[in-house]
């Protein structure tokens, strides 16, 4: 099964499992050296007591070994019925004074370490038996080492092999039961503990196509809320995009519906038309609906691009707005010059903020569209950009048929447009110039120009630190702009 393909229970499973099937031999294997341990001592405090009475048996006079072991001592080691037991005491010569003379003999000068009448235990070989010896020294004081006895008593170590393995599978075989039961109530436990994934599941899947409203926390455990706020998230965006998507059907398929009657009037006007005085009126008219249908397209999809999740996925990074806007006024100029109005850009020397440049260049655009199409001719429009109190606060002001307070709330609505406007307008402009302000955390104004008739438009955005000195303008353009004092197109 690929990795893909793979549940996230069984994933879980899994590594709770595998940790379990690899302690397992690691348990067997402690288990083991344990039970040997275990099973060796009561057996070595025998083997310490056997050779601790048959050491009080033996007498040393004048440095001399007398040993009288009576043969129902000896009778006594032979007694055991699983293990053979050997003895033997020994001379510091290596005579044999009594017992098995096969039994190997432990060192027979024994090191700084041993202590005379203290019993110790060593493993050994005999007749291809494993050998498990108790064994301790005799000597009195000033005796040289050379001359110390050594009693040592041996037995065969299946008596206790039997009693390591008797332990062993008391722990083990148990586990051949227990770890099949964890299985299982691992498995419950899991079953259990995934169950708020399946009613979230559930939940997701009994939704009707068409709802996006998020869905509940209040019985989600703690680690799946960050998955259903994401979601809830997802499905806000999702919410505002088919929101904007029908705004747009129903927009287009307003607003386009007079322009197109229209254009067909014309055209079958035209068709009509013999007099080639009227027919070039009628292609006149045609030729100025297209360029208004087209303004309107234009509008209608910046506006949709603006709502949508597209332009609030676009990158928001530090820029200088004056930069920025002085472009824009030099695309305009041409438009300016063509309607006799007069033109102009101020700013401070810097003004850095956090943005997307393409949008503020389409809000910076609809801004000038707008102050220009209801100026008339000999007007002024000038655009600035000034540091105020931390903000930096970008201005249209012209002398155009201005705006009354109750309109000024009103003109950022879609397809509004001011009752006395002389000038024609898809009423589209200033709607995206406030959602392209509201992509940029700030709301757009627009109200009456205090010194002249005209309408002053203004958006403020938070000032980005530390500011940059900016790039000089070019000069193929220095005298295209207005600077303090302002100087007209």
């Amino acid at each position: 099964m690929s990795e893909t393909e793979r549940s996230l229970f069984g994933e879980i499973l899994d590594w709770m499992l595998a940790p379990l099937l690899f302690v397992w031999p690691l348990s067997i294997a402690f288990t083991h050296y344990f039970a040997n341990n275990v099973a060796n001592y009561p057996y070595d405090q025998a083997l310490r007591e056997h050779v601790t009475a048959i050491a009080r048996q033996v007498k040393l006079v004048d440095g001399k070994p007398l040993l009288s072991l009576p043969a129902s001592a000896r009778a006594m080691l032979r007694a055991d019925e699983t293990d053979s037991v050997y003895f033997h005491v020994v001379s510091g010569s290596g005579k044999l004074l009594a017992g098995d003379k096969d039994l190997p003999v432990s060192a027979s000068s024994p090191d700084d370490s041993i202590v005379p009448g203290e019993v110790y235990m060593r493993d050994a070989d005999f007749k291809g038996q494993d050998l498990r010896l108790a064994y301790t020294y005799l000597a009195e004081p000033q005796m040289a080492k050379s001359q110390w006895i050594i009693i040592e008593v041996g037995e065969t170590t299946e008596k206790r092999s039997q009693l390591a393995n008797k332990i062993v599978a008391s722990v083990i075989l148990p586990q051949f039961i227990i770890i099949p039961l964890a299985v299982m109530l691992v498995w419950f436990g899991l079953s259990r503990g995934l169950r708020p994934l399946t009613r979230l599941r559930q939940t997701i899947e009994a939704r009707e196509p068409d709802d996006l409203s998020p869905i509940g926390t209040r019985r989600v455990p703690e680690e799946l809320e960050p998955l259903v706020e994401a979601f809830n998230a997802m499905l806000e965006r999702m919410k505002r995009s088919v929101s904007a998507q029908q705004r747009f059907v129903a927009d287009a398929a307003h607003q386009m519906r007079t322009p197109l009657t229209g254009l067909k009037t014309q055209a079958q006007f035209a068709i009509r038309e013999t007099d080639p005085a009227a027919l070039r009126h009628a292609l006149h008219q045609i030729a100025t609906g297209v360029d208004r249908a087209g303004r309107l397209i234009n509008q209608l999809l910046t506006l949709a691009r603006t709502e949508g999740g597209e332009a609030a996925q676009q990158k928001h990074e530090p820029l200088d707005l004056v930069v920025l806007i002085r472009d824009v006024v030099t695309d305009w100029v041409p438009v300016a010059i063509e309607k006799d109005i007069d033109l102009g850009f101020e700013s401070d020397h810097s003004a850095m903020i956090v943005g997307n440049a393409f949008l503020l260049r389409e809000l910076a655009k609809n801004l000038l569209d707008n102050a220009l199409r209801y100026t008339p001719s000999g007007g002024h429009v000038t655009c600035r950009v000034v540091m105020r109190s931390g903000a930096v606060l970008l201005e249209v002001e012209d002398d155009g048929v201005g705006i009354s307070e109750e309109q000024a709330e009103l003109v950022f609505e879609r397809f509004y447009r001011v009752d006395d406007a002389s000038t024609e307008g898809s009423g589209l402009g200033l709607a995206i110039v406030q959602e392209i302000a509201m992509q940029h955390d700030t709301r757009a104004s627009l109200r009456p120009n205090p010194h002249t008739r005209g309408a002053l438009a203004q958006v403020s955005f938070v000032a980005w630190y530390p500011p940059v000195p900016p790039p000089p303008p070019p000069d193929d353009f220095s005298e295209l702009y207005r600077q303090s004092p302002p100087i007209g197109t």
